[in-house]
């Protein structure tokens, strides 16, 4: 059995700069980016690369149909390299930039057409929540469909993950919460995945301590005390990256996604919606495996004894960060609860196999219906 596997090779600078001397962005070079991001750590340096700016294309999280309108607007260009330079929504698309013939997202997530490789691939995070600079996983909001499909293709590993904690610095604190956030759910879906090992378990507990002990932090010194120990964030989510992106996320993950695709919740927002809910009803239906270990891990965080339960102790920290809405005040219907259940039954396979144990119709029902 694979134990492990690490594919980009890891950069780490302290500003963007030191960068540009190592990698030399030349007029070969596509960057896809946001323009504010431009504005302070480009512009004034005067690179040769191409630009693409994402919000031109549309708000919020990448749809097929902004990911058609970047593609076939980046054919404009020649160039061998693809550089991101964002957060989870701009590697993604960058991720189907370097795929061979690509005309149609939907196509490409439905794999009617043959994922190859063709380009460079360059990510360099600028939140500290979706790993996506070390796995192979690309997401999207498929509008016909009214809900979010991922691709999976070793050809989507960049070649190189390069992080700077200088340019997280200035994310929104919401941001960097529901960003970090996402981070923290993928270290602990990873950490009770059937597929996890003793390595992936190193990569994911180390995620766990170094968010949650941040966040503790926080809570502690204010929202701005977050710039002070970002590099923490940026690292811990990396781990988190590596971690998921061997072992794949459970059911936190596809039952978020009918909620971002039909309300455009924000991903980390939407996991974190699910997340102590499916942990929950993980605890109640197989207690004695390795969620034990999971709980006591996050009880040494916590400093809680054995009398509080973990999920409702964590829940508290995490709501003095981003505090939880039911899902009926995003608009979610209640009819939609046996919907929104058979969608992740019928397209997140993928996701579902990689559950701690396997839920139910009934199971999923419930969660919705308790968070309703």
């Amino acid at each position: 059995m694979k134990a492990l596997e690490i594919k980009p090779i890891i950069h780490k600078f302290n500003t963007f700069e030191e960068f540009l001397c190592e990698f030399h962005l030349n007029e070969k070079d596509l960057v896809l980016t946001n323009e504010f991001l431009y504005k302070s750590f480009m512009k004034e340096l005067n690179t040769k690369a191409n630009f693409i700016f994402q919000e031109k294309y549309g708000k919020g999280e990448p749809s097929d149909e902004m990911i058609d309108k970047i593609i076939n607007d980046a054919k404009k260009y020649d160039y061998n390299r693809v550089i991101a330079i964002g957060g989870g929504s701009i590697i993604d698309i960058a991720k189907l930039l370097v795929v061979k013939d690509a005309k149609s997202a939907l196509e490409l997530f439905e794999k009617k057409i043959p994922i190859v490789k063709e380009k460079e691939l360059i990510i360099i995070p600028t939140t500290c929540g979706t790993g996506s600079e070390v796995t192979n996983i690309t997401i999207s909001e498929i509008k016909s469909k009214k809900t979010k499909m991922g691709l999976a293709s070793d050809e989507l590993y960049a070649d190189y993950a390069v992080l700077i904690p200088e340019i997280v610095k200035g994310l929104p604190y919401k941001f960097f919460v529901t960003s970090s956030v996402d981070a923290l759910i993928h270290a602990l879906e990873s950490y009770v995945s059937p597929k996890s090992t003793c390595f992936t378990e190193l990569f994911a507990v180390k995620a766990i301590e170094l968010i949650l002990e941040g966040y503790m932090e926080i809570i502690e010194k204010g929202p701005e005390h977050r710039i002070n120990i970002i590099e923490n964030f940026v690292i811990g989510s990396n781990y988190a990256g590596i971690a998921f992106g061997n072992t794949g996320v459970g059911a936190v993950h596809a039952m978020s996604y009918p909620l971002g695709g039909t309300y455009h919740i924000p991903h980390g927002e939407a996991n974190y919606l699910m997340f102590t809910e499916v942990f929950e009803t993980y605890n109640r239906l197989k207690p004695e495996g390795k969620i034990k270990n999971i709980n006591a891990i996050l009880r040494k965080i916590l400093k809680i004894g054995e009398s509080k339960n973990v999920y409702e102790a964590l829940a508290e920290v995490l709501d003095k960060l981003l505090e939880r809405k039911p899902l009926r005040e995003y608009g979610m219907k209640e009819s939609e609860i046996e919907s929104f259940t058979d969608s992740v039954i019928k397209s997140q396979q993928r996701l579902l196999i990689n559950n701690y144990v396997s839920l139910s119709r009934e199971n999923m029902i419930d969660i919705y219906r308790k968070l309703y």
